[in-house]
């Protein structure tokens, strides 16, 4: 029987068994982990992803639709689907990927397919910040944004650490309604997103 978190993931959590990549991909493949358990793998821990409400549905729709008018060729969105890191499984609300809609029909994409991932933050703003903010730093993802509903704001966030004693990420930048934040892909130019296209 696997030990499954009951609150939102907040680092290390003794007493429950960890796992690596691999046994949680062999949980999916033998059906003892099916979609209806609502989790994803972050740090080796199986934890429960947050139900939705309202607001957070509102700005994944708005995202969705304004990340695919501005994303260029050799880009693709993918809506809260699964990203395979060293240690975790997480399944943002947004990922920006290199290719398109064929590219990962055998594979999630990793760290070096990656050029944006973006959370919807609303009830899950400390676990997004610290957690996630920290598991996405030690990867090395360049940048990582969170759509801070409760605030209406887009907190930006580069310079990873990468695995280092203390993940983090080096710079956080702020942008509220009025204001427009870049997006940076590789080989391409630079992308204006606007505040409130992104906040319910």
């Amino acid at each position: 029987m696997t030990q499954v978190t009951h609150l939102p993931y907040q680092g290390t959590m003794a007493g429950f068994r960890r796992f690596t990549v691999a046994e949680y991909h062999r949980l999916i493949a033998l059906g003892i982990l099916t979609e209806d358990d609502n989790l994803e793998l972050l740090d080796g821990y199986l934890v429960h992803k947050m139900t939705r409400n309202p607001p957070h549905d509102a700005a994944i729709q708005k995202g969705n639709r304004r990340f695919l008018r501005v994303l260029p060729a050799g880009w693709d969105l993918r809506v809260q689907s699964a990203v395979t890191l060293t240690e975790s499984e997480p399944e943002p609300d947004f990922v920006i990927v290199r290719g398109d809609e064929n590219t990962y029909l055998t594979r999630h994409p990793t760290t070096a397919d990656i050029g944006l991932v973006v959370e919807v933050s609303d009830s899950t703003l400390v676990g997004d910040r610290d957690d996630k903010g920290r598991i996405y730093a030690k990867e090395g993802i360049g940048c990582y944004w969170i759509i801070n509903v409760n605030d209406q704001q887009i907190e930006v966030y580069t310079s990873p650490s990468g695995a280092t004693a203390d993940p983090h990420y080096g710079q956080r930048v702020d942008y509220r309604m009025g204001e427009s934040v870049t997006l940076h892909l590789a080989n391409t130019a630079p992308i204006q997103v606007a505040v409130q296209d992104l906040l319910p």
